[in-house]
């Protein structure tokens, strides 16, 4: 007992355990009508507390050291550079036009005279000899018209012969006069107006020989009409194209109606290119060409440049040269008016030194650019970068030709810079890779 009292009667040193009361889940249905309470359960202690919060902070440097790497890597002075490697291969310079294929011989068979077309005796694709009738005219009023010009010549015939005799007989008059003066039987005013008689019989037969010439001239003119009214072939060749009909009246007046169009020879054709002012200089004569033409999409046409023309043509303020490529046609593939797609080749090197376009084209940022020097950006096995001035020469869509230069080959040329949406986009597997940049 003693001892029980002297327990009791010590001071208490510790600290009562607190009573801590938390809700129970309580499932309805089963007759509860109130939450038990949990006695003797002990607050969380104070670390556990503070894991939230540094969890927090380590989130937020993950994210503010991504946000300066991303920054850092995006740094076009900081960020890798894209190189290609300067080789030698073949280099061709090309010049590309449009332009039409046409025979290169093209006739227009016109009418010289104005009527009704009688008769066709040609039609499309119809191969032709020279002289042959391709059409004719209705011919009565043209022979009307001769028949006139032989009525009128044979009236001037007859008003020559009347003027011929109207001369003897005032000659023999005049002679008569004179030898009636030499006797005194007549006086000098009749002698004189013989004369004048005479002369006038004289200048009359020379009237009525014009007149009979002008007839002449005038049936000669008609008779031509009436031969027009028959169209021939002036040359051996294919009519490619018929513009009148039977019936069809054709007028010539100021300018003659165009009824056929004949192409002497179909597998001998030409090409008109249209070359742009910038491209001329190198187009000249014996240049090669290639072209294409939609009828036949996998089958490449060779040509020679025969012809530069000097004649500008202006379109909307572009001017353009035409120049003509000569090919043959022997399978006939190629028709009049199809357009072709040329390519001109106008300088070539098989064993060029050669840089790619995109190295000429970059700049170091925050470096002065000289224009007027091209130059590449080398990037040597050091990782060191040098800028050397180049001489260029021929150039194709993808390389240059380094006429003279420090530049070697097997060089790196630098063409871009690397950033990080680029790395990561090389490590995505196909079909995840990142969308058009946006800046």
């Amino acid at each position: 007992m003693a001892s029980d009292r002297s327990e009791r009667d010590q001071p208490r040193t510790s600290h009562p355990t607190p009573v801590v009361i938390t809700a129970e889940p309580v499932v309805q249905g089963q007759g509860h009508t109130q939450a038990p309470a949990t006695i003797g359960q002990r607050p969380l202690p104070r670390s556990r507390r503070r894991g939230p919060i540094i969890i927090g902070i380590v989130i937020v440097l993950a994210l503010l050291a991504a946000a300066l790497w991303h920054w850092w890597s995006n740094d076009p002075v900081n960020g890798h550079y894209k190189t290609v490697t300067i080789d030698r291969g073949p280099i061709t310079s090309l010049v590309t036009a449009t332009g039409a294929v046409n025979p290169v011989i093209s006739v227009q068979v016109g009418s010289q005279v104005s009527g009704k077309i009688a008769k066709l005796y040609a039609d499309f694709n119809s191969v032709v000899r020279e002289g042959q009738v391709l059409a004719s005219i209705d011919q009565k009023p043209y022979q009307a018209k001769v028949s006139q010009a032989k009525a009128a010549l044979k009236s001037a015939q007859a008003g020559l012969a009347k003027a011929r005799n109207m001369l003897v007989q005032k000659t023999l008059e005049l002679n008569r006069m004179a030898a009636l003066r030499e006797q005194q039987f007549v006086a000098q005013a009749d002698l004189d107006l013989a004369r004048t008689n005479a002369r006038d019989a004289e200048a009359q037969v020379d009237v009525s020989e014009a007149q009979v010439d002008q007839a002449k001239a005038t049936l000669a003119s008609a008779e031509l009409d009436l031969g027009y009214t028959t169209i021939y072939s002036p040359v051996n060749g294919t009519v490619v194209s018929r513009n009148v009909e039977e019936g069809q009246t054709v007028v010539a007046s100021f300018q003659t109606p165009t009824l056929f169009v004949l192409a002497q020879d179909l597998t001998r054709m030409q090409v008109i290119a249209n070359v742009s002012e910038s491209d001329i200089g190198g187009v000249t004569e014996g240049k090669s060409a290639d072209f294409r033409v939609d009828a036949y999409p996998r089958e490449s046409f060779h040509g020679i440049v025969t012809q530069v023309r000097n004649a500008p043509v202006s379109i909307q303020n572009v001017v353009t040269y035409d120049v003509i490529i000569s090919v043959e046609n022997p399978e006939l593939k190629l028709k009049p008016g199809m357009t072709a797609n040329i390519t001109i080749v106008t300088a070539r090197n098989e064993d060029a030194l050669r840089a790619p376009n995109a190295a000429l084209r970059f700049r170091m940022p925050g470096v002065p650019v000289d224009r007027k020097t091209p130059q590449l950006w080398i990037l040597d096995t050091t990782g060191r970068v040098r800028s050397v001035p180049v001489t260029l020469g021929i150039a194709d869509s993808l390389y240059t030709d380094i006429a003279s230069s420090d530049v070697r080959e097997g060089e790196a040329a630098i063409v871009g810079l690397t950033t990080a949406e680029d790395t990561a986009q090389e490590k995505l597997p196909p079909g995840f890779e990142f969308g058009p940049k946006m800046r």
